[in-house]
């Protein structure tokens, strides 16, 4: 399953149907969240049949349509059963015990309430929240798909409008030539990347160039504030929410520019390779670090290997994610370890003379682990199975993992 986006086109009313629709979608979420804190031995379906009785206690329910309510409880029942998961696993720390929402940002239909056009350059909503038609705005062609396989249409707010997902279902593997190379990736702060063969990937570091704008716009944001409307409860002046909005789309764009160098940084190295080794990082554990969070966070090491393992999948290649534990301390020529702190970038065996520079030292150990089938083929970074072979998943920010662009 892809999933295509478009940004959509509307009049002003039709984006406050829009807001609509999503606050109610989120109220629907919370309460199946509450009811299932409530009561004991609830299930997926029962929270499904609770959107009924919602539609009917509440007239503003009532008017979205009814498989998006159940698509709002669904968002619910899989928080709940990933806590389940968690504490199934017994994993260590906190198990993600669900939450209310607070900042929902998008509202999902399945296959009832929208029509696309003839043409399929313009959507309509028929539900009662008034959304009407509006304007597809991109570069793909929804012609080439039957009605049939689109499972899911979601309504998406961002900092720079709105947008339309489709949820398409299709086969995505690629027939490809094999180009019989493998290689071995580390990631790191210095170099994004690094291989076994010693070619290296500069970090771009987005955030850290667009750090002093982004430092600007929210001083301009903070003292449009006013702490004497908030005391009152009365709603925020007409130059704050602009201000805001500046610093919003400004977060945006450093997200769109990591996430597309990660895009095609993944796909350079799938195209390149049949089989990539690369390092199994605990990066939700690594940013602890006070010192590296903000680096760490810069880099995009989780999105990088999201989109290697799709593309993995889409091309036919073959992916192992490695244990990391000591692959830069050990030396790759003789395996003897060599103790050096993290400010130390070149490896010198003192065993054997060979000189490295640190993280290419790191890659080739990788590699040598992956081969030796010490790594684990087959286990992705969201779990047992990726979103995009089970369905196309959707992040609480609107943001899904497997958009695609359109020269990929």
């Amino acid at each position: 399953m892809i999933v295509y986006e478009f940004k959509v086109k509307g009049k002003q009313k039709q984006y406050c149907a829009i807001d609509e629709a999503i606050r109610t979608s989120q109220f629907i979420q919370n309460k199946c969240l509450r009811y299932w804190m409530d009561n004991k031995n609830i299930g997926r379906y029962d929270l499904n049949k609770y959107c009924a009785v919602l539609a009917v206690e509440f007239p503003f329910a009532s008017e979205l349509n009814s498989m998006a309510r159940q698509s709002a409880a669904e968002r619910s029942w899989s928080a709940i059963a990933r806590f389940y998961d968690n504490c199934k696993r017994k994993v260590k720390g906190k198990k993600g015990f669900p939450t209310f929402k607070k900042n929902c940002r998008s509202v999902e239909y399945k296959s009832t309430g929208w029509k696309l056009s003839e043409t399929r350059k313009a959507i309509t909503f028929s539900d009662k929240k008034g959304i009407g038609t509006l304007k597809l705005k991109g570069t793909y062609d929804l012609n080439y798909y039957d009605i049939k396989q689109i499972k899911r249409v979601r309504l998406v707010r961002r900092a720079d409008g709105y947008y339309a997902q489709f949820a398409i279902d299709i086969e995505i593997k690629v027939e490809s030539q094999p180009t019989l190379q493998i290689v071995g990736i580390d990631l790191g702060l210095k170099y994004f990347i690094a291989d076994n063969k010693g070619n290296v990937e500069s970090s771009p570091q987005f955030y850290r160039k667009s750090e002093k704008q982004l430092n600007r716009a929210n001083r301009q944001k903070s003292q449009k504030f006013s702490p004497e409307r908030r005391k009152a409860k009365l709603p925020q002046s007409n130059n704050y929410h602009k201000a805001r909005n500046r610093y919003a789309r400004k977060h945006l764009k450093v997200s769109r520019q990591r996430k597309e160098y990660c895009k095609k940084l993944a796909y350079s190295v799938i195209q390149s390779h049949d089989l990539v080794a690369y390092e199994d990082l605990n990066v939700k554990g690594l940013v602890r670090n006070r010192h590296l969070a903000k680096s760490i966070s810069d880099a995009g090491w989780y999105t990088f290997r999201q989109w290697l393992e799709y593309f993995a999948h889409k091309y036919g290649k073959v992916t192992v994610a490695v244990p990391p534990h000591n692959t830069s301390q050990n030396c790759s020529n003789c395996g003897e370890k060599v103790k050096k702190s993290l400010s130390n970038r070149t490896h010198v065996c003192p065993h054997c003379g060979y000189t490295e520079d640190r993280d290419i030292n790191a890659a080739i150990n990788i590699l040598r682990l992956g081969l030796s089938t010490v790594g684990h083929t087959g286990t992705y970074a969201t779990g047992d199975l990726p979103s995009w072979a089970i369905g196309a998943s959707l992040l609480s920010n609107g943001e899904s993992m497997n958009v695609e662009s359109p020269y990929l």
